[in-house]
């Protein structure tokens, strides 16, 4: 999908780390992402810590999600997105383990796909309150296309336990 010079779409991209100094590779991400014309930030939610899901016992993680515009397509958004990992020594040696940055594509506006570089939106989302509970603080009306209201989609991740760092801020660059 080729979005054209002059046209824009809604993206959503969740952040997260537990390895190393987790606040500041947070940040990095966001001076990384926004760095540049090609993501107009549009939100930045509050910094969140969240135990992990899934995968070897580890750290806590913080986590963050980011609403911007963006004339890139979704492959271009990906290797944006991977870039970023990279420069922040991203390993992808064990699946859902430890990580200094994870940048993920939520939502590509209300595309849908599934194929084996990018499966929008993002497949289990609407699972994890880590994103689900920032992205709603940023765009309390959001939808996470077929799966319904993130507001509503909360309900089914209460169990899910993450608190509020209200001590850490991110900042969107200038």
């Amino acid at each position: 999908m080729s979005t054209g010079a002059d046209r824009t779409v809604r993206v959503v991209l969740a952040l997260g780390s537990n390895l190393g100094d987790r606040l500041g590779h947070l940040q990095g991400a966001v001076d990384a992402l926004f760095g540049t014309e090609e993501l107009r930030p549009v939100g930045l939610s509050p910094v969140y810590e969240t135990a992990p899901v899934g995968g070897p016992d580890q750290d806590d993680y913080l986590n963050a999600v980011a609403v911007a515009d963006t004339p890139l397509g979704p492959e271009a958004l990906l290797e944006r997105a991977q870039a970023v990992e990279r420069a922040f020594h991203r390993v992808r040696d064990v699946r859902w383990g430890p990580r200094t940055l994870d940048v993920d594509v939520v939502a590509y506006g209300d595309l849908v796909r599934t194929d084996s570089e990018l499966t929008l939106p993002h497949p289990r989302a609407h699972e994890r309150a880590f994103v689900l509970r920032p992205w709603a603080d940023v765009d309390p009306d959001a939808v996470l296309t077929g799966h319904g209201p993130v507001r509503e989609l909360l309900a089914g991740v209460a169990d899910q336990q993450l608190r509020r760092r209200d001590d850490l801020v991110l900042r969107v660059p200038r």
